[in-house]
């Protein structure tokens, strides 16, 4: 028998809400604050620069300041503080893509997405709802989440005697899109880190290419013969840093351009199975 208790019914309709609710959080795990990504990865560089590069090892006579290089690492050295800022940035491109990477491959699901839509949109022809919900559970992320909570809301749709066609249907683009909104922002979540440093890692090159620079024609310029010394440091420097700045530049350009590929593919997806509910609800009802 059904409760007429107000304070009941109430505490159902939350405990509803809730259970909604939880349904509806987006399950993808990311790093949510990039903040202390750029914090670590800045360590990590000065370690690396002032330690590993700038090890006596590393140098004639054992002089990180005046020591000719011996190696690679002793050349990158002597690029300047510049190095250790170029450092920070490549590994927090690093860092970021392997994390957008495990993110957006849990949300890509357990299977190829392309034959989940597939297969998705065969059970909605058949008019196999339970069939199509149970293939979103098995499939998991952010395509299945979003076609789940869809079809949630159809079959509520379905039952409901109230509202007219177009109300449902009204209901159901809504459904898609509240759903897709939700899930959007973590997909995208520390990709406009990745393309400010396109930009950023080339210009900090460019500023330590321009240093080195300005040393070398300081060498140049000196009274008396040319300081060689003086000068293969700052050409080094320069040349150091132009390809850290590339690097950087090239390998964020490369990473941001993939994900966002990856995050267009999912978007599609999610609009080609929504826009198939919502045809089959209309054709059907």
């Amino acid at each position: 028998m059904a409760s007429n208790d107000p304070k009941a019914q109430s505490a159902a309709t939350s405990a509803a809400a809730k259970i909604k609710k939880e349904e509806k959080i987006s399950q993808i795990r990311g790093i949510k604050n990039a903040f202390f990504v750029i914090i670590a990865c800045a360590i990590c560089g000065v370690c690396i620069f002032l330690f590993l590069m700038g090890n006596p090892s590393n140098f004639e006579g054992g002089d990180p300041a005046n020591g000719h290089p011996l190696n690679l690492a002793g050349t990158v050295y002597k690029g300047g503080f510049i190095v250790p800022i170029l450092m920070t940035l490549l590994l927090t491109v690093i860092t970021l893509s392997i994390e957008r990477w495990i993110a957006l491959s849990s949300a890509s699901g357990k299977g190829n997405t392309a034959k989940f839509v597939a297969a998705i949109k065969a059970d909605l022809a058949a008019n196999n709802i339970d069939a199509a919900m149970k293939r979103c559970k098995d499939q998991k992320g952010s395509v299945a989440s979003v076609v789940y909570n869809t079809l949630v809301k159809y079959k509520e749709m379905d039952a409901n005697t109230v509202l007219s066609k177009e109300q449902k249907l009204t209901t159901l683009r809504n459904e898609v899109e509240e759903a897709t909104a939700l899930e959007m922002p973590s997909l995208s979540q520390n990709l406009p880190i990745l393309a400010t440093l396109t930009t950023l890692g080339t210009l900090v090159g460019l500023l330590g290419t321009v240093m080195g620079m300005i040393k070398s024609f300081q060498a140049l310029a000196n009274s008396g013969s040319p300081d060689s010394t003086e000068l293969s440091t700052g050409i080094s420097e320069a040349l150091v840093n132009t390809a850290f700045g590339i690097a950087t530049g090239a390998f964020a350009v490369i990473s941001y351009n993939f994900f966002t590929n990856k995050i267009d593919n999912l978007s599609y997806a999610i609009d080609e199975i929504g826009f198939s509910i919502v045809a089959t609800f209309a054709a059907t009802h």
